[in-house]
């Protein structure tokens, strides 16, 4: 399987860790090209006007909503679900807002229950998060803190608003790889 990271800006490097500790291959996405040889696509945290703005600049805003109509997965962590969002890509209804819990000085790290992750929680690392704001339909939110969503999905598209990459937990990834892994049997059939 190989999953590509959007490689614009912010924490790309610690997803391809996650990746490959996973036994995945991990592509830096830097071109439409890219995501041609790719099952999923993680957009990783960062500051999210400047993914968006790689985004715009290396020509991939509609390469990526192609890749998600059709079929791709793909899993944004942190500033990459701000990026997904109804008022960015507009590719999951959702909508958040940026620094939600707090500046720099306010991270935080908490225990959160995740639907289909099992009975364990899963430590969340918040830094500079967002927050889900508005939740649309077709929308499954599978986490919350404080009654906040954290973590959502619709179809073949993951989000979640803090750090999974930072933890030694690799079940965020081994679920979005999962995600990916149906995408790449729906092709190969």
């Amino acid at each position: 399987m190989r999953v590509g990271v959007l490689a614009v800006q912010g924490g790309f490097e610690a997803h391809e860790r996650a990746i490959t500790r996973l036994g995945a291959a991990s592509v830096e996405v830097r071109a439409a090209a890219d995501l041609a040889a790719i099952d999923g696509l993680i957009l990783p945290g960062g500051e999210s006007t400047t993914i968006s703005k790689g985004i715009e600049k290396h020509g991939l805003r509609s390469p990526i909503q192609e890749f998600v109509r059709s079929g791709g997965a793909v899993f944004g962590t942190c500033a990459g679900l701000i990026v997904l969002d109804r008022n960015h890509l507009d590719v999951i209804d959702i909508v958040a807002i940026r620094n939600a819990f707090g500046r720099q000085i306010a991270s935080f790290e908490c225990d959160i229950a995740v639907e289909g992750l099992g009975d364990e929680s899963v430590r969340a690392v918040f830094i500079r998060a967002p927050k889900i704001d508005e939740v649309g339909e077709g929308v499954e939110v599978l986490a919350s803190h404080e009654g906040t969503p954290v973590v959502a999905r619709r179809e073949n598209i993951l989000v979640c608003t803090f750090h999974p990459e930072l933890t030694d937990d690799m079940r965020m990834h081994a679920y979005f790889l999962a995600m990916a892994g149906s995408k790449k049997r729906a092709v190969e059939a």
